[in-house]
């Protein structure tokens, strides 16, 4: 069970339709394309998934088609974080009875919540559900940062919590961490800009965004930094670093949503308060990106 968590997980996009529906037919061909990358797992509904724009039904039906159409092949590790405890039990809960592997949870947003009310949080959940737990730290979308000795304190009292998903920003905290952690508890990257300097300093992989476009060449940079050729991974990484930065030229979702359009993976729909690139500067900084890795279209 432990393996599960190493190596590198997509987060995965939602895509819609014309009329703002799930586009079903698209997240299926998405799903095949990153397994047939050897993709390590799957996480659906996290935050790149638009799921604050999905209703309880869409978010619950998309976690059982990614259980569905994975068919045991890789794990899926379910977003079911919410700024509402009770709704992130419901989620998470909905998501065992599914088949998930475990879940991911991001801290709970707008409401800033204190350390108290982060550790209550994530126990509440724990103790709903048998799966593994993932919390999902991440300040600069949540205005609240899951410090260490909360997280200290959670892993040592719930062996469900399994890791933690970081994208604080700071690689000192992360590495604090390490040294910190038990022995059985992972340490997955946010940042895709930062995956190989975690790994480097003892950290298990990453939750990418930028899989969803370059599935298999994210695998070989982390595996090869996981397996101590930090040569070869740090020569990927500057082949990736263009689209690592594009993806977050504007509020991610939407340039890795419009690098996917490009490619013909998805169409380039969101669901409001998300929109489409603001500018036609950012858009050819995205093209440039794309087109600079030679990816294949979609099939």
């Amino acid at each position: 069970m432990d393996n599960i968590f190493r190596g590198v997980h997509t987060a995965l996009i939602t895509p819609f339709t014309l009329t703002g529906a799930v586009d079903i037919g698209a997240f299926k061909r998405l799903v095949e394309h990153q397994i047939e990358a050897g993709i390590d797992g799957l996480v659906p509904c996290g935050t790149t998934g638009e799921s604050s724009t999905l209703t309880h039904d869409e978010h619950d039906r998309v976690i059982a088609l990614t259980v569905q159409y994975a068919d045991g092949r890789v794990p899926v590790i379910a977003g079911t974080g919410s700024n509402s405890t009770a709704e992130a039990i419901q989620l998470s809960q909905h998501a065992e009875q599914s088949g998930a592997d475990a879940v991911l949870l991001v801290n709970p947003y707008y409401v800033k919540p204190t350390q108290k009310g982060l550790y209550l949080h994530f126990k509440a959940i724990a103790e709903s559900v048998s799966i593994p737990c993932i919390p999902y730290n991440i300040q600069s979308r949540t205005a609240v940062n899951l410090e260490n000795e909360t997280l200290f304190k959670l892993m040592n009292e719930y062996e469900n919590i399994v890791g933690v998903k970081e994208a604080s920003g700071s690689l000192e905290q992360m590495k604090n961490l390490i040294g910190m952690r038990r022995d059985n508890f992972h340490l997955l990257c946010g940042d895709d800009n930062m995956t190989v300097d975690l790994i480097e300093a003892g950290g298990n992989g990453a939750v990418s965004v930028a899989a969803n476009l370059a599935p298999g060449m994210m695998r070989e940079m982390v595996h090869s930094a996981l397996g101590g050729d930090f040569k070869k991974a740090r020569e990927i990484e500057q082949k990736l670093m263009p689209l690592f930065k594009a993806t977050f030229i504007e509020t991610n979702p939407i340039p890795i949503k419009a690098a996917m359009a490009m490619k013909g993976w998805c169409r380039e729909e969101y669901r409001l308060p998300m929109c489409r690139v603001s500018s036609e500067e950012n858009y050819a900084v995205i093209k440039e990106a794309v087109e600079s890795l030679m990816l294949p279209a979609a099939k």
